[in-house]
């Protein structure tokens, strides 16, 4: 079977599910022109570290959209999987082992911030990164709301309690996806 025909037929869930995720915790209003005055080429910037990224490592398309998954999933996009290594980090918990792309988030960033310091938080750099993996590799693009603010906070037991876990039932996966109002589809095209 054709690997590009199976990732076509999934690409109208993976846009379904990355905007359900988007609206995950956001109470603020966002907008995809949230930069235009303020960072103009912000996206610019962040397009051409992710296809740089994904020219060199074809999967880091689906790392940087599972990564996206796993802060989403933990009390919003707010890009507290992406806070440093200390005793309160995601980043090492059981449910996040795996999980890779930061080197890619942090490169956007750095890139960012050379031309517009402190303007553009990592959450809206994480979620534009995400939509730029799948288009990078073929997959649907869609509007990316900007104007998150980033989490000063980790929630490492929260990570591990919510994100699911490999040795979990599926009534109980079901069940987790269905509190985060995602349906069984979802829960079947994020878990790959």
């Amino acid at each position: 079977m054709d690997p590009h025909h199976s990732l076509r037929t999934i690409y109208p869930y993976i846009i379904i599910l990355i905007l359900s995720l988007n609206s995950m915790g956001c109470k603020a209003q966002l907008s995809p022109t949230f930069y235009d005055s303020t960072c103009p080429n912000a996206l610019t910037v962040i397009r051409t570290s992710v296809r740089t990224a994904v020219s060199r490592q074809r999967r880091m398309a689906a790392l940087l959209i599972r990564l996206h998954f796993h802060d989403c999933f933990v009390q919003g996009c707010d890009a507290s999987i992406l806070l440093n290594d200390t005793p309160t980090t995601e980043r090492t918990t059981f449910s996040n082992v795996g999980v890779g792309g930061y080197e890619v988030i942090d490169a956007a960033k750095s890139a960012v911030e050379n031309i517009c310091p402190g303007i553009v938080s990592c959450a809206d750099i994480l979620a534009v990164a995400a939509r730029d993996a799948s288009v990078s590799v073929g997959g649907p693009s869609w509007s990316v709301g900007l104007g998150r603010r980033d989490s000063t906070a980790a929630y490492p037991s929260q990570a591990d309690s919510d994100l699911p876990r490999a040795d979990q039932d599926l009534q109980s996966l079901i069940s987790d996806f269905q509190v985060k109002g995602l349906s069984e589809r979802d829960m079947v095209a994020l878990s790959g």
